[in-house]
């Protein structure tokens, strides 16, 4: 039987450094907190290969007095508590006593500080938790503190480390959620030597907030104020046009403190629920006051976590927060026209002549004169001849106020034959071979020629006649089949095309975004995409694939990246195939659109060439069927 000892002191700061530290952010979080608790009111971080090399954070707060530096290194030193009876009125961002001395024991650290009373500076070296030095040195008033060659003496926990940039994208992702926590501060972010954020300390929150996430979503936000004897919260909420596809942009701080809580994550959902898409998520950039002996901050080491005392009173403030905040507001979104010339062109031309009659009246009069013909069971259609099929839509585009069609700039299907005349009837090409199972039923080929076309119910569904069943047709869900078969087919067979966009897609992405576009930026090259640095934190997408031309919007793309986000491990590029695949579905059609007969025997025909034509790729079937019998079991023919 093993005997029990004591650990050596070293095994346990290491120990205890591996709950603190986690990876060079953890660094950072805990030095930039202890410079904000040094009343600073500049701070600099600086960071090389990720933080796992070189990490020096700078600042100009109170300094720390030559005769207590090596005590500032020993665990469970702090200035911030005296007794337990603090942790109940904590006000600091610190205060377990840990940060230093766990730093210290998994890397080589150099000290600088000087206080505003001392002549000169103090200069301590530490490395793996054993002090090297302890001289006076010049410095400015303030404390630099330097952490090099992170986890050198652990190489177990630096084996597990992510890539340089991935790290370096949490160090920037922990910079701006302190920057925008303390907009009083004046905070500048410096990675391999590029500035890559700088904040004013002005205390405007929303000018952080167009430094940190961009003009568009500082130009959509509503402020929120509320003012209670213990609450209060301040701040500002976006609109839900500006929703996004993960949770990551909801940021809410409780004294200062940057917070994880599902009670105010449920609290802000439940209130945008009205005006929000599923699988939606607002942007939120909310500050708390609270007062302290509402509040226990000591739930785990890295301090993200807190318990509330009275969960369901915040839960009520927050939720009326930010349903007053939406209420009443204008929320539609501003839509941009995107062929300003061509609307300019149209209007000069058609200044002096007569209106045209609405679109919508000449179209269902179209519809009505084509109803009519089809009663003559004509078998086969063709597209009259002021429309052109799209690609890859059977939804056509049009111009507003010229009332023509528009030809989408994409590859066009090959060419449709011309209607045939009473006598003849065209013969089709014969499509892939089905699977025995289908033999004599409605996927088989042969069987087409047989269909017969009732017609579209409620602008949704299309009914076929085939052998003494009714098949209804959901017009969305097999066009999504369509779509998502093509896509992926092409992906597949590596038949990519891609159709340039005048002018160009701007994104503004984050440091985490910018590393998931640039770690999976070659498969979207190979799809067709073609993107490009347009300096700052925006990137131009001057070319999309041809077949999502027509869908290829800012917010497609943001909605991919985010996408990648919740999987962001994964670089397998089926993965990302499958998902772009699954978003050109929003090119469907869809339901409650008219469509014409020609458009449905087109679709149909497309349908039915799948092997797999029975779901969308959601799940949702795309064709059912009533046979002849149970009808008339309906209708008491049959008893």
């Amino acid at each position: 039987m093993p005997n029990i000892t004591v650990l050596d002191q070293n095994t346990i700061n290491k120990i205890a450094a591996g709950e603190v530290i986690e990876r060079p952010a953890s660094v950072v979080k805990e030095l930039l907190e202890n410079a904000i608790d040094a009343k600073s009111t500049a701070v600099t971080v600086e960071i090389k290969e990720g933080g796992t090399s070189f990490i020096r954070v700078t600042d100009n707060g109170c300094g720390i007095p030559k005769e207590e530096v090596p005590l500032a290194f020993l665990r469970h030193s702090t200035s911030k508590i005296k007794s337990v009876e603090d942790l109940f009125t904590i006000s600091s961002l610190g205060f377990r006593g840990e940060a230093l001395a766990s730093i210290a024991a998994v890397s080589q650290v150099e000290l600088i500080t000087k206080t505003s009373v001392g002549l000169t500076g103090t200069r301590f070296q530490i490395e793996g938790g054993e002090e090297r030095s302890l001289e006076e040195i010049g410095a400015p008033e303030g404390t630099t503190f330097i952490a090099r060659n992170l986890f050198y003496n652990t190489p177990a926990r630096k084996k597990f480390l992510k890539t340089p940039s991935t790290e370096g994208a949490h160090v920037a992702e922990l910079v701006e959620k302190l920057a925008l926590s303390h907009p009083e501060v004046s905070i500048r972010f410096i990675q391999n030597n590029q500035n890559k954020l700088h904040t004013s300390g002005n205390h405007n929150l929303k000018d952080i907030v167009y430094t940190v996430f961009g003009r568009e979503i500082a130009s959509n936000l509503l402020e929120v104020t509320v003012n209670k004897p213990q609450v209060s919260i301040h701040g500002y909420i976006g609109k839900p046009v500006i929703a996004r596809g993960n949770r990551n942009y909801e940021n809410y701080f409780i004294n200062g403190r940057y917070i994880k809580s599902s009670i105010i994550s449920r609290a802000i959902e439940e209130a945008y629920r009205p005006f929000m898409m599923q699988h939606k998520y607002p942007f939120t950039m909310l500050h708390f006051s609270i007062e302290s002996e509402m509040l226990d901050v000591n739930v785990h080491p890295t301090k993200m976590e807190l318990r509330f005392r009275d969960g369901e009173m915040v839960y009520h403030m927050v939720y009326q927060a930010v349903s007053s905040a939406l209420a009443h507001k204008e929320l539609i979104p501003e839509v941009e026209l995107e062929k300003k010339e061509e609307v300019k062109q149209n209007f000069s031309e058609k200044r002096h002549e007569p209106s045209p009659e609405p679109f919508e009246r000449r179209r269902l009069m179209a519809m009505e004169q084509q109803a009519a013909a089809e009663e003559k069971k004509v078998t086969a259609y063709a597209f009259p001849k002021r429309l052109t099929p799209p690609q890859p839509s059977f939804v056509k585009e049009r111009d507003d106020l010229s009332d023509n069609w528009i030809k989408p700039q994409t590859p066009a299907l090959e060419k449709l034959p011309e209607a045939p005349s009473k006598d003849e009837v065209p013969k089709k090409e014969k499509g892939p071979e089905q699977l025995d199972l289908f033999d004599g039923k409605l996927l088989e080929p042969k069987a087409r020629s047989m269909h017969k076309l009732i017609g579209q119910l409620f602008d949704t569904y299309w009914l076929v006649e085939f052998n003494e069943q009714l098949f209804i047709i959901d017009q969305h869900a097999a066009h999504e089949k369509v779509l998502y078969e093509k896509t992926m087919g092409t992906l597949k067979n590596r038949e990519y095309i891609s159709q340039m966009v005048s002018p160009p897609i701007i994104l503004t992405l984050n440091q985490n975004e910018e590393v998931l576009l640039k770690c999976h930026l070659k498969y979207f090259s190979d799809m067709g995409f073609e993107i490009e640095p347009f300096g700052g934190k925006e990137y131009a997408v001057r070319g999309v694939p041809a077949n999502l031309f027509s869908i290829a919007k800012k917010e497609l793309l943001i909605e991919m990246i985010d996408g990648l986000s919740e999987d962001g491990s994964s670089h397998n590029p089926d993965m990302i195939y499958e998902r772009v695949a699954s978003l050109s579905c929003k090119a469907a059609v869809k339901g409650g659109h008219r469509l014409s007969a020609a458009e449905a025997n087109e679709l149909i025909d497309q349908l039915l060439s799948l092997e797999n034509p029975y779901a969308c790729p959601h799940g949702r079937p795309t064709i059912i069927s009533m046979s002849k019998y149970e009808l008339e079991k309906k209708f008491k023919r049959i008893v």
